[in-house]
């Protein structure tokens, strides 16, 4: 009977599964990006075992790179050094005009004035109700306003 017990106990235990890494693709895959500091060190590297033999395919294939990678960057170093080599903003150029930017400016100019223009009038209303509780009105003069 004991031995019974024991042959149960070793079968309801699961048997353990060997480590097997996630084989699921990804939907969507992503670009992938590199930092301009990554790109000189990879290009430094690669001119610096440019002498031994093998040196730079080891050096691409440890780093998951391609030459095409290296020789774009090294072309992208050669036009520009660090201009190329910085993250550009992709899309169109956006081109304001001249007259756009004095419109905006003369917007600008025009909105402060205005606000200006009220707390003028609202401080002139003011001092009028003050005159007229001290017994002093001031009298009303209407100024024509050109449109």
């Amino acid at each position: 009977m004991s031995t019974s017990k024991t042959s149960t106990s070793s079968a309801a235990l699961p048997a353990p599964r060997p480590l097997v890494p996630d084989s699921e693709v990804v939907a969507r895959p992503h670009r992938r990006r590199f930092s301009a500091e990554y790109k000189l060190s990879i290009i430094d590297q690669a001119d610096s075992s440019e002498g031994s033999a093998g040196a730079v395919g080891a050096l691409l294939r440890r780093e998951g790179l391609y030459y095409s990678h290296l020789s774009k960057w090294r072309q992208q170093r050669k036009q520009g050094e660090f201009d190329a080599l910085t993250a550009k903003k992709r899309g169109p150029k956006v081109v304001v005009s001249p007259l756009v930017k004095e419109n905006r400016a003369l917007q600008a100019v025009n909105a402060r004035l205005t606000k200006k223009l009220k707390n003028a009038e609202l401080i002139i209303e003011v001092q009028k109700k003050v005159a007229a509780l001290l017994g002093n009105p001031i009298p009303n003069i209407q100024i024509d306003e050109e449109n």
